[in-house]
């Protein structure tokens, strides 16, 4: 079995140094990147199995490092841990917002930031599993949701979503009628209990109303339950 290889992307030597000698003691194969150009390039080439990315890096920021490879359909799954020096809830919460798996805020704990990732890795692992395994087409009315080929159609027209999207619209969607906390949604989806407000969740939510309601300010498919979360209800 071939070691999981991981992408360090900081601009700070002495961070790239010590995130490496840190993998490596266990048992990681390990690349890094000084600036966000050069991580998007090294990432589209060799695919690693989860990046380590800073957010203020020159050339481009770890912001948009995040985005280029969510909009990569080769790259979308590969698991992102963002570091940061700033201390600002709203950078945690973009972070996330835009397709980052995790964050860790500097100076950090390379036990920590080990735990962050064996644990991602594991999700990751067990996702895919989970996947081969569990690959039942959802079929309501003209909305058909494929986790095998990781598609959705609304009326024949195919829908363009990120992985976050599309997990978020399959949960809603299999747990028909029931309604789902926002709480229920990030440790399903995002894996953890996410510490502070939970606005991710219901930024996702209007992207995903964008691309399949008709109109998403009076939606017909996900329901706001005030005070709880969503609830997907099919249509009459």
């Amino acid at each position: 079995m071939s070691k999981p290889t991981i992408l360090i992307v900081d601009d700070e030597v002495h961070i790239v140094e010590l995130v490496r000698f840190n993998l490596e003691k266990e048992g990681y194969n390990v690349i890094s990147a000084r600036d966000g150009l050069k991580a998007y390039q090294m990432a589209t080439r060799h695919k690693p199995d989860l990046i380590v990315l800073d957010v203020m890096l020159p050339e481009m920021d770890g912001f948009e490092v995040c985005r280029l490879i969510q909009k990569d359909a080769e790259l979308s799954e590969i698991p992102i841990i963002m570091l940061t020096a700033r201390s600002e809830e709203i950078d945690k919460v973009l972070g996330l917002e835009i397709g980052a798996d995790d964050y860790i805020t500097k100076p950090f704990s390379p036990r920590e930031l080990i735990a962050r990732v064996k644990a991602r890795l594991r999700r990751m692992t067990a996702k895919q599993q989970k996947h081969q395994i569990a690959g039942d087409v959802i079929r309501i009315e003209g909305l058909v949701i494929d986790p095998d080929r990781f598609e959705v159609t609304i009326d024949g027209t195919r829908l363009d979503l990120t992985p976050k999207e599309f997990e978020l619209l399959r949960i809603l969607a299999k747990n028909r009628g029931r309604v789902l906390s926002r709480e229920f949604l990030l440790e399903n989806i995002w894996g953890y209990e996410y510490i502070g407000d939970s606005r991710t969740v219901d930024v996702h939510i209007r992207h995903l109303r964008q691309k399949l309601e008709s109109d998403p300010a009076n939606p017909g498919l996900i329901e706001t339950v005030r005070g709880v979360g969503y609830k997907f209800k099919e249509k009459s």
